[in-house]
């Protein structure tokens, strides 16, 4: 579907929604016509559904939306009152209003310019009311009468003056037409009908319940194809696979939003916290559009918050700080989304003034995080990742914002859960961007499998960069781990098989502990690696046998499992077998961080 056909189902839906709300607050607003709520309702509503109408190039029923909203306008500021008459011509409307929204879809011709045009002449009358008023109330002999929306009591009946208003042409010169009109203000509109939405409401847990049923129809599919997989051919099977792959990512795309679905909900938050902090900050949206699951945006809606304070509370300075290096005195926050393939890249930049890597290295070396030694051996960027540890934080001053060790890190902790990663990249005095690589969906996820001691495990394809086979001659010992070379590039290494056999993750520090598997190894063995990344770091793991890629649906660890950190979930795979999801973002916290795991208090 395109997305102007897409925008059309959504206006429709939202349109047919307001229209039916108009009808119920009309119907209440005649049984009690004071009820200044409901015309406020009214008022809204028609003013929302103008601008709709005109964003969507319905113009027809933006100008027609427009009368409705104008007759409210008045009735709010008690210039016009309401009785019989005017009721049955703004039923009238409402009904005439619900026609031109439904012709959207259907291309019915629908009248409309009688009842329009009585609306108008309805709100020309009141201004010219108004004049005479302020005529009458000059002269000396005026005698005050009791008036009906501007006609004697004793003449309610009194029919308005048929002109015509500013602009408004018929759509023929003659008198017939002058005659398809005064028929379509008297006519009462047709039999009344029943509109339904093409869109309906639907609660997030029944889409996850649903989610959750297409997941386990698809590993049945898989287990009863790799069980039958010598008996009977796999293109027997080709229709179950299709339609239960359709099925598949139709429920996936029903979980799908547009990101602006969050992106708007930040204004008031750069505004709010921008004034605590005494600063001028506009926020900029790009790339609004693009899609994301909902459940994903959910879970990431609190890093974006913590994002956005920190880049307001430490990245933009102060006005006169701005002025003073000669940036405007505003600063500016960017939220930008990017779809990629089957990632989702959402960016907070801010213009201020950009991360002091030496500034985070001292107050690591300071608080306990690292030894000068380590510190030495970290370069810009592993320094600057040092801001989503748990306690750190670069104010020298504990504030509403900042300066308690929280926050960053929960960012971190929040990609970790749904396999995302987050990167950094700052120029001092020009800014700072975070960009958070997000999975499109929860639902699915793309694996390489590999197996290990004749287990198979899954490892996502999001941290995959490529396997490559070498010998154990190219594999070098450096003080207690392994490296080897890459792209040119000596990256670090490590027998997977000497992890899982820890008892316990803090005996990772022992000596020879990652030599284990790799001294056993016969010299001119070829070992299989999977080169896997993680905020901006990159390592090889050494498995036994590279099997294939493969979708998947994970499922979580249930307890006592649960708190088995190296494995994110399972799947079932064809042959009924469960298998295991590696935990990447573990791993790489467990060799890379592994000598400041235990910092001082």
């Amino acid at each position: 579907m395109s997305k102007e056909n897409e925008y059309k189902e959504i206006f429709l839906a939202e349109a047919v929604e307001s229209h039916e709300e108009l009808n119920r607050l009309i119907t209440e607003l005649e049984k009690r016509p004071d009820d200044k709520k409901s015309v406020d309702a009214i008022f809204r509503i028609t003013h929302t559904l103008k601008g709709n109408a005109s964003g969507m190039g319905f113009k027809t029923i933006a100008d027609f939306a427009h009368v409705v909203e104008d007759i409210f306008s008045a009735i709010r500021e008690k210039k016009l009152v309401l009785d019989d008459q005017i009721f049955s011509s703004l039923f009238k409307s409402i009904d005439v209003l619900g026609e031109l929204i439904h012709a959207v879809k259907t291309g019915v011709n629908v009248q409309y310019r009688g009842i329009k045009t009585k609306l108008e002449v309805i709100l020309n009358s009141l201004k010219d009311n108004k004049k005479t008023d302020t005529e009458d109330s000059k002269s000396s002999d005026y005698e005050e009468t009791a008036t009906n929306n501007g006609f004697p009591e004793d003449d309610k009946t009194t029919t308005l003056p048929q002109q015509k208003p500013e602009g408004f042409e018929y759509d023929n010169n003659d008198a017939d037409t002058a005659q398809k009109q005064a028929a379509d203000e008297t006519e009462p509109a047709e039999s009344s009908k029943i509109i339904f939405s093409d869109h309906v409401q639907v609660p997030v847990r029944k889409l996850d319940n649903l989610l959750n049923l297409v997941g386990e129809l698809v590993i049945e599919r898989d287990r009863i194809i790799g069980l039958n997989s010598e008996k009977i051919s796999t293109s027997e099977y080709s229709r179950l696979n299709r339609i239960s792959s359709d099925l598949q990512y139709s429920v996936m795309d029903v979980r799908l939003v547009q990101v602006s679905f969050l992106f708007n909900k930040f204004h008031r938050i750069v505004r709010d916290t921008a004034s605590l902090e005494n600063k001028s900050v506009s926020l900029t949206l790009k790339g609004t559009e693009t899609e994301i699951d909902r459940n994903i945006l959910q879970i990431i809606s609190d890093s974006l918050i913590h994002l956005i304070r920190n880049a307001i509370g430490h990245g933009i300075e102060s006005m006169a700080d701005r002025k003073n290096v000669g940036k405007p005195e505003e600063g500016n926050l960017t939220l930008k989304a990017i779809s990629e393939s089957d990632a989702v890249i959402i960016e907070v930049s801010d213009d201020g003034r950009g991360i002091d890597t030496n500034k985070i290295r001292e107050k690591a070396i300071r608080n306990g995080f690292l030894t000068e030694a380590e510190a030495k051996n970290f370069n810009d960027n592993d320094i600057v990742l040092m801001i989503f540890e748990p306690g750190f934080s670069t104010a020298d001053d504990v504030s509403e914002l900042s300066g308690r060790g929280v926050g960053m890190d929960v960012v971190k902790k929040a990609l970790d859960s749904i396999g995302g990663a987050v990167s950094v990249t700052t120029q001092k005095g020009i800014g700072t961007t975070f960009s958070l690589r997000l999975p499109a969906s929860m639902a699915v996820k793309g694996t390489l499998l590999f197996e290990l001691q004749h287990i198979t495990y899954a490892i996502p394809l999001s941290y995959t960069d490529a396997v490559i086979s070498i010998r154990k001659k190219e594999i070098y010992k450096v003080s207690n781990g392994l490296v080897t070379s890459h792209l040119g590039k000596t990256i670090p290494l490590v027998f997977l098989q000497d992890i899982f056999e820890l008892p316990y993750a803090n005996l990772i520090n022992e000596s020879k502990v990652l030599h284990k598997t790799y001294d056993s190894t016969p010299a001119d063995k070829a070992l299989n690696i999977v080169i896997v990344s993680y905020n901006t770091r990159i390592m090889g793991i050494v498995v036994d046998k590279l099997l294939q890629q493969k979708e998947i649906v994970e499922k979580p660890l249930m307890k006592p499992f649960d708190n088995v950190k190296l494995i994110n979930g399972v799947t079932i795979l064809g042959n009924g077998h469960v298998c295991p999801v590696l935990n990447v973002a573990t791993l790489f916290n467990l060799i890379f961080i592994r000598n400041y795991t235990t910092k001082k208090n």
